[in-house]
């Protein structure tokens, strides 16, 4: 055994034979292959050019521009925000209501602590809302009932 050199290994490789559904695949792989380029070159063109004119025609603009210069502590507060969606997401084991509901809720007092103004403001007209669709239900569940 020598120490200095190892021996000159003679391998080969080789190849598994493909399966009948490979076989399959792969031709029509090479079938479609056409098509599928110039539908990719069509939609991701169409696609750019479009968001392109949106940025330049100003719809997205403002946000864009919001998201390039964010203001001081943006992005730590849009992080807790998520994170309670998070944890709401594994305290709501169980029912699909509760999936539904606590992360809604939890995002939305993270919310509500880091914008106390836009949370009032959201509130009352929140609270406008409701008033008017129960007093249509009472209006709606009491004309059922003279009609009876």
């Amino acid at each position: 055994l020598s120490l200095y050199s190892s021996p000159a290994r003679e391998t080969k490789y080789v190849e598994n034979p493909k399966t009948e559904l490979e076989e399959g695949v792969s031709r029509l792989r090479h079938v479609m292959e056409p098509y599928t380029a110039w539908c990719q070159l069509e939609l991701t063109g169409s696609s750019k050019v479009k968001v392109d004119s949106s940025l330049v025609s100003g719809v997205f603009s403002e946000g864009y521009e919001f998201l390039q210069k964010p203001p001081a502590g943006f992005y730590p507060r849009l992080g807790v925000i998520s994170f309670a969606g998070i944890i709401g997401l594994f305290l709501a084991r169980g029912s699909k209501i509760k999936k539904l509901v606590y992360p809604a809720a939890l995002m939305g007092i993270g919310t509500a602590v880091y914008y106390p103004q836009q949370a009032v403001a959201i509130a009352k007209v929140a609270g406008t809302q409701l008033y008017d669709w129960s007093l249509q239900g009472y209006i709606a569940v009491e004309a059922l009932w003279k009609d009876n």
